[in-house]
């Protein structure tokens, strides 16, 4: 057994060495603490490393955690002889030592770990075959009210045990809307958008779904999976927000007093009040059961509504769900009394004025609430000084306010000013105010102008707006500081546009004539203008306005140089960007108001494509347009006056280039990395995306795709998903493990259609972990087991030959020396 045993090290230290993993540091070394990776499922007989140690140590010796797996050979080929299972031992520790002929340890024993690395040999497994859960209508989009369960043997560092869940089937699926989702990595279901707005009891009390769980981060075609179901009540969301509260306005009740409540559809939120409106006093607070308390008597006056939001939160903070929006209504008492308008309200009626009419009307206010009792007022005069020629004079109209003459005319010579005490009432207070009638001489005069005509005026028609170009002068012979003496004045010929107007100083009618809008030479170089004076006041019947209520002028404005006008700020034109060169694609006007010849040009033009006429202000094209270069294209046009000051005006031109179909399809993105798990245990398939630089309105890109050639058509095919993408699918299983360049015609479906002819290399190898995985026995360099075996039978007869050299060397020469030169050359070969 012994020999049995010598003999299978022998052949594998022949292997070792045949097959170049004798190289010095690399597979084989003097006798020090290691670790060695080794993927799980291997091979058995497969050699770890060859360990060496200093004369007078002749073998080796194993000991620790081997599971009778481990072996070391006596010339310290550490290998193992069946499969490891990670599953069953992800690390095993080990020690060697090197003995001497009498085993006893001459080196170490120093610590080896061999650590098992995972391969994908266990499909996940979900802890229950069914699940059952409920949710609240309403509830919070993406918060978890159910989890998922599922465990994978493999290690969880790697993709081989990260497990990817996803809901397989909904039901009832309604208009093709998923109403919940998954968390791929945790399994956690929450809803999504649409069913937090969508979900009703009412109409689907129950729901159904079917969820899977694949591993390898559910990237891989090779991956395996389960599927558990899972059954979903929905029930009535309670989370509501309160009807509309009212409350009385100043209560003497003790506070805080509750008004109203709301309540999460689960126990232990913690609820809160926001005060959007930011309000220096918010008056209100809630408790953790959901009840909200006004805190403070509130005032319908400084606040008649209150519109705030109650959250509820979960433990860490999070809402639960949307807010709920709470009103509070103040309702009015009567507790304010009503406010005269001003300590003195003065009115002025003239000497004359008919019975009945009105002389003005006392507005006064009350801060209840409008239209209501609370606000309703009443007038009545209480007194009325002095009483001449008799007392009740005026009357009050009860509810409006107004106040007429109810007895006679009034006459200045009896008296010129008469104090009304006035009470106004509400139904619990009342307020007295106090209003002033000035009885005023009637307006039987006229104004008169100083002088009729003030002659020529002459002014630039760039005088500044605001300037006084004229100081006029009327007067009137009524009572002074009355309707009836002041004056306005009024331009009514002369002035259509508006240009002018006149202020009146009112202490002394003095009238001020000034320039509201910019003199035009170009439109009214002369300008005849006639001023009005009247009264404010109505004249007394009988007298009229006249000539001598009138003046005149002469208004002379003089030219100044001005810039040309363009017609618009902006110019717009639209041209297809194929268009030919020398093509009209738009052009400008403008006009100089002296009439001068303008010239155009261009500036900003950075890109070279157009030029414009200088006399016309036609632009053309003069290179090629390009849309995807820059639309819209925009440059300034200059118009400059010939002759004159050469002054001159800037306004923009926007070139906007229609689409046309002149850029070839191509790969969205750079698909170097494409590979298939050597080898396929199924038709596989992968997807790629194509786009190209022209412009895709409402429908988007239309690509279609083909393969390149006739050739490939026997292992690949291309599919088209929608207008951007498709999918490269494997027509059979049977391909090398190498790289394949696979054509394929792109054709944008444009007029005229454009095709573009990309390539997609995709490899085929071997995968650990996902990805491509080339074992040592396969790496380039490394030989294949027929050329090991060649490899073996030379190095056996070269060892023959040296075997013979040295014996015929041994014979002729019988000293010490040369027999240990012999014995240094027979171990020669096994150290390099």
């Amino acid at each position: 057994m012994i020999l049995q045993a010598h003999l299978h090290s022998l052949c594998l230290l022949m292997l070792f060495l045949a097959t170049g993993y004798g190289q010095e540091g690399k597979f084989s070394g003097p006798l020090k603490p290691m670790t060695f990776p080794i993927y799980e499922g291997e091979e058995s007989s497969q050699i770890i490393f060859q360990f060496k140690a200093n004369p007078p140590a002749v073998t080796f010796e194993l000991t620790g955690e081997t599971d009778n797996i481990f072996m070391i050979g006596r010339e310290g080929l550490l290998y193992h002889t069946r499969a490891l299972d990670r599953e069953t031992r992800s690390t095993h520790n080990l020690q060697v030592a090197a003995l001497d002929a009498n085993g006893i340890i001459v080196e170490g024993p120093v610590p080896i770990t061999i650590e098992v690395k995972d391969i994908n040999d266990n499909r996940p497994m979900f802890l229950q075959s069914k699940y059952e859960g409920s949710v609240r209508q309403n509830s919070r989009p993406g918060k978890p009210f159910l989890y998922v369960n599922a465990t994978d043997l493999d290690d969880p560092a790697t993709p081989n045990g990260q497990l990817y869940y996803q809901i397989v089937i909904q039901l009832p699926m309604i208009n093709n809307v998923m109403y919940f989702q998954i968390n791929n990595k945790t399994g956690a279901i929450s809803l999504t958008r649409e069913g937090s707005q969508e979900l009703n009891p009412a109409k689907n009390p129950s729901y159904n779904l079917v969820i899977s769980v694949k591993d390898m981060g559910g990237r891989s075609e090779n991956s395996f999976s389960d599927t558990t179901s899972v059954d979903i009540i929905v029930t009535e969301n309670i989370w509501k927000a309160p009807k509309p509260v009212e409350m009385v306005e100043n209560s003497t009740d003790p506070h805080p007093i509750k008004i109203t409540q709301v309540q999460w559809n689960d126990p232990g939120a913690q609820y809160s009040l926001v005060d959007k409106e930011k309000l220096p006093r918010f008056p209100f607070s809630i408790d953790q059961e959901g009840n909200i308390y006004v805190t403070q008597p509130l005032d319908r006056e400084e606040k008649d509504a209150y519109v705030f939001y109650a959250v509820a939160k979960d433990e860490y903070g999070k809402p639960l769900s949307y807010p709920l929006e709470i009103h509070v209504k103040v309702k009015d008492i009567n507790d304010n009394p009503p406010t005269c308008p001003s300590p003195v309200t003065v009115f002025e009626v003239q000497e004359n004025e008919r019975l009945g009419n009105s002389i003005g009307t006392l507005t006064a206010h009350d801060r209840d609430e409008e239209n209501t009792a609370n606000s309703f007022l009443n007038y009545s005069i209480v007194e009325q000084t002095p009483k001449l020629p008799m007392d009740g004079l005026f009357l009050i109209q009860t509810y409006a306010g107004m106040l007429q003459l109810a007895k006679q005319s009034l006459k200045k010579q009896d008296t010129p000013q008469y104090n009304l005490t006035i009470e106004v009432s509400d139904k619990d207070f009342k307020t007295f105010c106090f209003v002033q009638i000035n009885v005023i001489d009637i307006n039987d005069q006229i104004p008169i102008f100083e002088k009729s005509d003030y002659g020529n005026l002459t002014l630039a028609e760039d005088t500044n707006v605001g300037s006084t170009i004229l100081t006029i002068q009327a007067t009137d012979a009524d009572e002074p500081f009355t309707g009836s003496s002041k004056i306005l004045y009024h331009v009514t010929k002369g002035d259509s546009e508006g240009r002018l107007g006149v202020d009146t100083d009112p202490h002394t009618n003095t009238g001020y004539v000034i320039i509201k809008k910019p003199l035009d030479f170009e439109t009214a170089a002369v300008s005849n203008i006639v001023f009005k004076a009247e009264n404010p006041e109505p004249l007394v019947s009988g007298v009229t306005y006249n000539a001598s209520s009138s003046a005149k002028f002469m208004l002379i404005v003089t030219d100044v140089n001005e810039a040309p006008q363009f017609s618009q700020h902006i110019f717009q034109a639209k041209v297809s960007e194929d268009v030919a060169i020398g093509t009209k694609v738009g052009n400008v006007t403008a006009k100089d108001p002296e009439g001068l010849d303008i010239s155009y040009s261009l500036r900003g033009d950075t890109r070279g494509w157009l030029k414009i006429d200088h006399v016309t202000g036609e632009i053309f094209s003069v290179a090629p347009l390009d849309r995807e270069a820059g639309s819209p294209y925009r440059v300034q046009v200059v118009a400059t006056e010939v002759g004159g000051s050469s002054l001159s005006s800037v306004s923009e031109f926007h070139l906007i280039l229609t689409d046309v179909n002149d850029n070839l399809p191509r790969l969205a993105k750079d698909y170097t990395g494409l590979f298939f798990c050597h080898p396929l245990s199924a038709p596989g398939s992968l997807i790629f995306e194509a786009t190209d630089d022209d412009q895709h309105l409402f429908r988007g890109p239309h690509f279609t795709f083909s393969l390149g050639n006739g050739s490939l058509q026997n292992d690949w095919e291309v599919s088209k998903i929608n207008g951007t993408h498709a999918r490269l699918s494997t027509r059979h299983t049977d391909f090398e493990e190498r790289e394949y360049v696979v054509l394929i015609h792109i054709n944008d479906g444009g007029r005229p259609p454009l095709e573009g002819i990309v390539s997609l290399p995709v490899t085929f190898c071997s995968c650990v972990e996902g990805s491509c995985f080339r074992p040592a026995g396969h790496q380039t360099g490394i030989p294949t087991v027929g050329m090991a075996v060649g490899i073996l039978l030379t190095t056996l007869l070269v060892i023959g030959i040296i075997l013979a050299v040295v014996f015929i060397r041994i014979k002729k020469d019988k000293g010490k020396d040369n027999v240990e030169s012999a014995q240094a050359s027979e171990v020669k070969p096994l150290r390099s």
